[in-house]
């Protein structure tokens, strides 16, 4: 199994690298995206065996405790089989 998760900014923070890569777009002229919001993306193999729910659990404890700031940031995550 695979968790690939998103950490992203939470709405409510500035988002400066963003706000950088948006006006680079409309510098070289891509004025169709309104808005830019970065983040981090992380890949976990998961040892086999773990049953969907055991993965769940274990994907979110280590997203909230390890990967985020929960102060600052989000994250999302999906798991493929």
């Amino acid at each position: 199994m695979k968790a690939h998760v998103i950490v992203t900014l939470k709405t409510s923070v500035l988002d400066p690298q963003g706000q950088t890569i948006q006006n680079a777009l409309r510098k070289i002229g891509v004025t169709s995206v309104e808005a830019v919001r970065q983040g981090k993306y992380f890949l976990l193999t998961l040892a086999p065996g773990l049953t969907l729910d055991a993965a769940r659990a274990e994907v979110e404890r280590i997203s909230r405790d390890v990967l985020t700031n929960s102060i600052i940031e989000e994250f999302t995550y999906t798991i493929e089989e």
